[in-house]
């Protein structure tokens, strides 16, 4: 008689408990015992443990799987589990870790393999090998591509969050987090008489009792601060949107600023000589060139595509020296300058981060860090199966990534939505601005060290987003690294491996829609290219989601 102990385990989130009967089968090289139930479910409450004996005639040789299913108790109706992780040790004192951390339905086998991950070149065992193949079939099954919009990427087939398969929904503490957050703002505006009012703003002052209910320290220095010309170049670095600024060596053809204009700015150098040693640095906003605009309380909204300049300080500080609010030049198409009068410069500036909330929100965080996202979650769901290195690496990055973006997709892009509704685009101009900010999107963009070379913005001061983002990049590339080189020991043995090959191919089919002058990938050939994929793909979903989510006021 051999007795294996097992030890199972509850997540931890809300209602992840059952009171269903909990059964286990043990599968080895030699054998596999008999369905075995655990305890009455009473056992299994959230975020607990507790150890069985599973007695077998004989040893099962090494145990390969293990299968996990329930059913209900008694009369209970079914009560959906989240099995975090199963320990075995078996008779000759091996222990033996299976990690699951999903949802199991009312009598649906899951089978869950040891947390040991494995390539698929190096898989021997033929059940092994089935299993794998069967998990991926069943997962590009649950897990399908749509249009959501067209020439933008893949999202995931579902237009509500319960159609969701469970293991992509928020939790229930998670969930209720975010209805909360949102309808607590809502409600706060409706208080206020703001969601739906038509009565223009009197004056600035009466922005000010809009926020009231949840004031932070950098509100209320944005607050006394965003007159000043310092704080708002500081912005464009290390707001919540440092994206856009770059190293000016040319003024583009639309838009002759001259020497006489910024002489006063520039303290008696020449904006020559400023460019040349690269102290001029440019926000351009062309992607707004007539952008279909909204119309709110029956008033057309305007979005203009301005320029605007900015001058390096002897004191180091970025400040603006010139701002055109429209692409072509002109008398209708002035030039606001520092020297003009206070209210006509506040008003320029006004409307360049106006400008920049709209190419913020749209192509910096919702296209680069969300619609992406999703498409290298769901290409990971598709094409890894969970015991592959690479999904183990990803997974804990994606969590909530759908169900977050089903909640955009619902609350903040549909007619109905708040940027249609609320925004001076609507709906036409936010799908408009997609669609032209989504051919820029390059691989050399997405990476930070180009990214910021190519912007010419390397050795400008006082850039902490440049500064924290190259050590998160630098950290989590010597992690990928490592983690890459100790399953692939050459190059063709990433060629080898069909998984990932077939991951990069749906995210370059689905996510950047066969864009090849993207520069993405649409192979892997070596381990260096996996590995800076794979880096880029973490640090957009983790570090550069939180530069342009959390900064936002």
């Amino acid at each position: 008689m051999a007795e294996y102990k097992v030890t199972i385990t509850t997540g931890e989130m809300m209602w992840g408990g059952t009171f269903d009967n909990v059964f286990i089968t043990l599968v080895g090289t030699e054998g596999e015992s008999e369905r075995t139930m655990l305890n009455e479910g009473r056992d299994f409450a959230g975020n607990s443990g507790k150890e069985y004996i599973v007695k077998c005639e004989s040893a099962l040789g090494k145990i390969i799987l293990i299968g996990i299913e329930k059913e209900p108790y008694l009369f209970l109706p079914d009560d959906d589990w989240f099995c975090a992780k199963v320990k075995v040790i078996t008779p000759e004192k091996e222990e033996l870790h299976f990690p699951c951390y999903r949802w199991i339905k009312e009598r649906h086998l899951v089978f869950i393999r040891e947390g040991k991950a494995l390539t698929p070149f190096k898989e021997e065992d033929d059940k092994l090998i089935l299993m794998r193949q069967a998990e991926l079939e069943t997962q590009k099954k649950a897990y399908q591509w749509k249009e959501f919009i067209e020439k933008l990427p893949y999202c995931i087939a579902a237009d509500d969050a319960k159609e969701l398969p469970p293991d992509l929904q928020f939790t229930f503490d998670r969930s209720m987090e975010f209805l909360l957050n949102f309808y607590v703002t809502m409600a706060e505006l409706k208080c206020k008489f703001l969601a739906d009012s038509k009565k223009p703003w009197a004056n600035l002052s009466d922005i000010s009792g809009v926020f009231w209910f949840n004031k932070t320290e950098t509100f209320t220095y944005v607050q006394e601060h965003w007159k000043e010309d310092p704080f708002f170049g500081y912005q464009f670095l290390n707001g919540a949107n440092p994206m856009v600024i770059q190293c000016c060596k040319k003024l583009p053809e639309t838009f002759p600023v001259t020497e006489d204009m910024v002489q006063s700015s520039l303290k008696g150098s020449a904006l020559a000589l400023e460019m040349m040693n690269g102290n001029i640095f440019l926000c351009d906003y062309k992607l707004l060139l007539d952008l279909p605009t909204n119309v709110i309380n029956m008033r057309p909204q305007h979005v203009v595509a301005p320029i605007c300049l900015f001058h390096r300080t002897a004191e180091d500080k970025i400040v603006p020296i010139a701002i055109q609010l429209r692409q072509e030049p002109g008398e209708l198409s002035p030039i606001f300058l520092p020297s003009d009068s206070e209210e006509d410069w506040l008003l320029a500036k006004v409307y360049v981060r106006a400008a920049d909330f709209i190419e913020h929100q749209l192509h910096y965080h919702l296209l680069r860090t969300h619609l992406l996202a999703e498409a290298y979650c769901l290409a990971t769901l598709r094409n890894l199966p969970t015991v592959h290195p690479v999904y183990k690496l990803l997974i804990p990055h994606t969590r909530f990534t759908v169900h977050i973006n089903l909640q955009w997709r619902e609350k903040i892009m549909s007619k109905d939505g708040f940027f249609p509704k609320y925004t001076a685009t609507g709906s036409d101009g936010m799908v408009e601005a997609l669609k032209r900010a989504y051919p820029t999107v390059t691989y050399r963009s997405l990476c930070l060290p180009e990214n910021i070379e190519d912007r010419g913005l390397k050795d400008v001061p006082n850039f902490y987003y440049r500064d924290d983002g190259l050590a998160l990049w630098d950290i989590l590339f010597k992690y990928v690294d490592g983690v890459m080189r100790f399953f692939y020991k050459s190059d063709a043995e990433v060629a080898l491996d069909k998984e990932l090959q077939d991951w990069i191919l749906d995210i370059f089919t689905h996510g950047f829609l066969k864009n090849a002058e993207s520069g993405i990938p649409q192979a892997f050939q070596s381990v260096d290219k996996a590995v800076k994929f794979l880096t880029m793909v973490i640090f957009n979903m983790t570090a550069q989601h939180s530069a342009v989510n959390s900064g936002q006021v």
